[in-house]
């Protein structure tokens, strides 16, 4: 009798391990209320289908906090349609074509290529974390590593990345 239960515990076990399937990137995003902003900027730039592919991807996934310290105006006219390009640019820059979780990333500060190539990241891993400097100079943290994906890995991030001159590795 005891036999029968594990064997069916075990079978129960089995069936929730087929049936479970792990969320893509744009669904992990879409139902987390922090990411409500960059969920609606995907789907204005045409990008949800492409994440939701296999990928590999790294997200730096701004929080909605994030979006709101933007200039006043700046999330709404990238959402126009007539700015799809500078928006996808902006998206892109968040975006590696790795599977980066935050031990894969090097001590100290590096380079990194995101998807928007044009463009480069700064990434520095320390004692204290990892922050990422973008094109203004500006630096974003780190706030939650390792959010795993079936097709990659989110970080989330405390700023926008913005695009504009290279930023400088210290």
């Amino acid at each position: 009798m005891k036999s029968t239960s594990i064997a069916a515990a075990f079978a129960a076990f089995l069936s929730l391990g087929t049936a479970a399937q792990a969320a893509n990137i744009v669904e992990i995003a879409s139902g987390d209320e922090r990411f409500s902003t960059l969920v609606a900027a995907v789907s204005a730039a045409g990008l949800a289908e492409t994440l939701q592919g296999p990928g590999p991807f790294t997200v730096f996934a701004p929080v909605n906090d994030a979006f709101a310290a933007l200039p006043a105006g700046t999330v709404d006219t990238l959402l126009q349609p007539e700015n799809k390009g500078q928006l996808t640019d902006v998206l892109l820059y968040h975006v590696d074509d790795r599977n980066l979780t935050a031990e894969q990333i090097p001590a100290g500060s590096n380079y990194f290529k995101p998807i928007n190539t044009a463009e480069r990241l700064c990434i520095t891993k320390g004692a204290s974390g990892v922050s990422i400097a973008d094109g203004t100079g500006e630096t974003a943290n780190v706030v939650v590593a390792n959010i795993q994906a079936d097709n990659g890995v989110i970080h989330v991030i405390d700023k926008v990345l913005l695009p504009g001159t290279r930023p400088a590795c210290h």
